[in-house]
């Protein structure tokens, strides 16, 4: 017997499941159609393996690293490029370390009035919430819909309602049901994000692994963001200085995990404390020289037959990065990070 469509169709309507479809029609909650862009050509090669794609539009991204290595300025980095690049979208901050202020925003050219400030204690506080936020989305005609965000910052910090009660009753026990909690908490968001094509960035933290033979990072939260998460990044810093001015962070970024580009590779971003995020440029020298379209001489980058310092091509990017450079700097991205290409 030859299935048919017709067969098909009938079977998905008796089964009644809103995420059910015949695989050559599309998969919903699967298929990626678009990427957001970060704002850094080098981190979208990372995640999607081009510089012109970014974050999955409809998948989990989990940012880890250990404290103060600048995971809330990264993601409001991203958010910031994201309002920007489309005037109608929106996003969705869950805030559960008190940690940023409209001020802080503000300087960071976050367009406010299209962010929601959402403060969460516990994990069940987000699940509920989110879900919510989703079904009224969904809701909504497919044509009515605005590109929204969900940002979760962060996962470490929620607690658990049991993990509240035992502190009210002073009982020194720890909370054995918070990784169960994550892990059923993203099982119900993971399809809903894919349906609503809607991007979700956590950020966690990190810890060292006692008793490694080799000094291992390891993100905390248990396993359930790890199945989750399409793709994991793992953050590592060093102060950028100008002159003896503290006025950034060199990020290095690592794949832990991703499902569209190789594993454990690692770029170089620079991300500004100031309104000026993510160095949209910064890196591009690094992948040009891997790629063999220049060498770098003592600091120096031959380039349209001169040999120019990186810190006077990085001040007038546009002058170099023109067009046709960037298609050639896709060509190696795709080569360097993308699954299938050596």
């Amino acid at each position: 017997m030859i299935m048919t469509s017709s067969f098909f169709t009938g079977i998905i309507k008796e089964i009644d499941n809103e995420f059910a479809a015949v695989a050559s029609d599309g998969i919903s909650a699967g298929d990626i159609t678009q990427y957001v862009d970060t704002g850094s050509y080098i981190l979208n090669a990372l995640l999607s393996g081009s510089v012109y794609g970014g974050l999955p539009s409809n998948k989990i991204t989990a940012i880890a690293g250990e404290s103060s290595t600048g995971k809330t300025f990264f993601c409001l980095g991203v958010v910031e490029n994201f309002l920007r690049s489309d005037k109608d979208a929106g996003v969705v901050y869950f805030e559960s370390e008190a940690a940023i202020s409209k001020q802080m925003m503000e300087d960071r050219n976050v367009d406010t009035s299209r962010m929601i400030l959402v403060p969460v204690t516990t994990g069940q506080e987000f699940r509920t919430q989110a879900i919510r936020i989703l079904d009224k989305y969904l809701e909504q005609p497919e044509k009515d819909r605005k590109p929204l965000m969900f940002v979760l910052d962060s996962l470490g910090m929620l607690s658990t309602e049991k993990e509240i009660r035992d502190a009210l009753d002073d009982k020194q026990v720890r909370d054995m049901t918070k990784s169960q909690l994550v892990k059923g908490a993203f099982r119900m968001l993971t399809l809903k994000l894919g349906q609503a094509n809607i991007p979700l960035i956590v950020t966690n933290h990190t810890y060292d692994v006692i008793g490694s033979y080799v000094p291992t990072k390891e993100m905390g939260g248990g396993s359930g963001l790890k199945y989750a998460a399409s793709t994991i990044i793992y953050l590592s810093k060093k102060k950028e200085k100008d002159k003896t001015e503290v006025v950034g962070n060199i990020i290095k970024a690592k794949t832990a995990k991703s499902r569209l580009s190789k594993e454990n590779k690692q770029v170089e971003i620079r991300l500004y404390y100031d309104e000026r995020g993510l160095d949209r440029y910064y890196g591009l020298l690094e992948l040009g020289e891997l790629g063999g379209m220049w060498k770098n001489v003592a600091g120096r980058y031959e380039m349209n037959g001169k040999k120019i310092y990186a810190k006077e091509i990085l001040k007038n990017p546009t002058q170099y990065f023109t067009d046709d450079i960037m298609k050639e700097l896709d060509s190696i991205a795709q080569k360097q990070f993308s699954y299938g290409s050596d």
